[in-house]
């Protein structure tokens, strides 16, 4: 059976004369690679634990950071405000995290973890270390190093929002 991918390529430039397919098939390759990825964290680790993989990416934030400020959350994790909002609304009404008055501004708002937040999260991401390790065993480190550093260049020559 032919891959899709295969059937693009050869089809991609009959529709669009001067199509890139080189550029095709890594974008394609990349986000069925995330996609992929990302399900099976989600099936594997995270759903299993009552958590879902945005959720655990603001745990794993305040795990490391500390109380901090839902902006800070949403600019570090790259999502809404409001998408924050509703992340840190399901983790806080799970017992995961809850919301304090800023140590240092009485009128701002922080997020931190609570304790069962801490224990799940630790716990979450000894699980989530291990997949990851599973899922990149193919390549050697300095193929892995290599990677990190070619996704950090796409990451930083990103389009303008």
């Amino acid at each position: 059976m032919e891959k899709y991918e295969e059937m693009a390529r050869r089809g991609l430039p009959e529709r669009v004369p001067g199509a890139d397919v080189e550029t095709f098939s890594l974008a394609y390759n990349l986000l069925h690679a995330a996609y992929l990825m990302i399900n099976d964290l989600e099936s594997a680790i995270h759903r299993p634990r009552g958590l879902t993989l945005p959720g655990f990416r603001l745990m794993f934030k305040l795990w490391l950071l500390g109380p901090t400020m839902p902006a800070r959350l949403a600019e570090l994790s790259v999502m809404s405000r409001s998408a924050v909002t509703n992340a840190v609304n399901t983790l806080e009404r799970e017992g995961f995290a809850e919301r304090r008055r800023s140590a240092t501004d009485g009128r701002a708002i922080t997020i931190a973890l609570t304790a069962k937040g801490e224990t799940a999260v630790a716990e979450a991401f000894a699980h989530q270390a291990v997949r990851e390790q599973q899922w990149f065993a193919g390549l050697s480190l300095s193929d892995r190093r290599a990677l990190t550093e070619m996704l950090r260049g796409i990451v930083a020559a990103r389009p303008p929002d």
